[in-house]
């Protein structure tokens, strides 16, 4: 093996500290900048349906283990826990508030909570929910699950919620693959395009 065969895993291991900084850099900088917002999203919330102001869920992180995700609570109690493409054949439970936070993806600005405490990056595969365990197995295989999930993803860039499970399977390999540092950057440049110009809700 030469030097220049090396050279992708030098890189990697070079950048994943920075992407680690970044994390925790932008997301602390974002939780503070955005603090009057997240007061007002919450007293809306209160104001619009009963129930706690975040929602938490049980998703599938890093190598498989579990975690607990926050979002604001855009839906009724007693929702039940069911993928996006699921929830879309029953009768809408979401709240007035909460579609208006699902369009501009607000709902997701308290998972930079899950990125300071390491559970999650601002870029890497979407969490599967606990149970989905088809979408999971196919992930594991791929060797997706070694890399942190993140609050967007290339996946999310290119059809979100849209796609079937074996193209978000592929497109998350793909970046799992080819990241790099500046993949991240320009995932999230995406990130904000898609949510200006109201791609629906990742």
């Amino acid at each position: 093996m030469t030097i220049e065969d090396d050279l992708p895993f030098v890189q990697f291991l070079v950048s994943m500290p920075f992407k680690r900084i970044t994390d925790i850099f932008l997301s602390a900088t974002a939780l503070v900048g955005f603090a009057p917002l997240l007061l007002f999203v919450a007293l809306a919330i209160k104001a619009d349906s009963s129930g706690p102001v975040i929602f938490r869920q049980k998703r599938v992180g890093r190598n498989g283990e579990l975690f607990e995700i926050y979002k604001f609570r855009t839906m009724r109690q007693g929702t039940p826990d069911l993928a996006t493409n699921e929830m879309q054949k029953l009768a809408s439970p979401i709240t007035k508030v909460g579609n208006i936070l699902r369009k501009t993806s607000i709902d997701e600005l308290p998972q930079l909570l899950n990125v300071l405490k390491g559970e999650m990056s601002l870029v890497g595969p979407r969490p599967a929910l606990y149970n989905q365990t088809e979408l999971t197995s196919l992930r594991s295989d791929a060797g997706v699950l070694e890399f942190l999930p993140g609050i967007t993803g290339w996946a999310q860039i290119n059809g979100r919620d849209e796609l079937p499970d074996p193209v978000k399977v592929n497109l998350d390999k793909w970046y799992c693959d080819h990241w790099s540092y500046f993949l991240d950057w320009r995932i999230m440049y995406m990130t904000v395009a898609a949510v200006v110009s109201r791609r629906g809700a990742m």
